[in-house]
């Protein structure tokens, strides 16, 4: 379902990292309303939580920026699969605090 977030959507890298959307997503499955008389904040304060906890630790959330200066940089990640395992353990703390 998430697929196409890949990239910067549809690998662009022009967009929001495939990572940190994944992520918003998981958020809203486990905290997000399921009708419209539901309150939507928690879900909207956690992904807000999350983006900021993510561009700190890799100083950016587009993923043209996190390329270049967080995962080929030399001394870098060097993959974005190790990107994707470092922005899970921060949602998974994430979720664990809210919980």
């Amino acid at each position: 379902m998430a697929t196409g977030f890949s990239g910067g959507l549809g690998d662009t890298r022009e967009e929001l990292c495939g990572a940190l959307s994944g992520g918003v997503m998981v958020i809203g499955l486990l905290h997000g309303r399921t009708t419209m008389q539901e309150d939507d904040q928690p879900a909207i304060r956690l992904s807000a939580r999350y983006r900021a906890r993510f561009l700190e630790e890799f100083g950016y959330t587009r993923c043209r920026e996190l390329r270049e200066n967080v995962v080929k940089r030399t001394g870098g990640l060097g993959t974005c699969g190790a990107l994707v395992e470092r922005a899970a353990t921060i949602l998974l703390n994430l979720l664990s605090e809210a919980e």
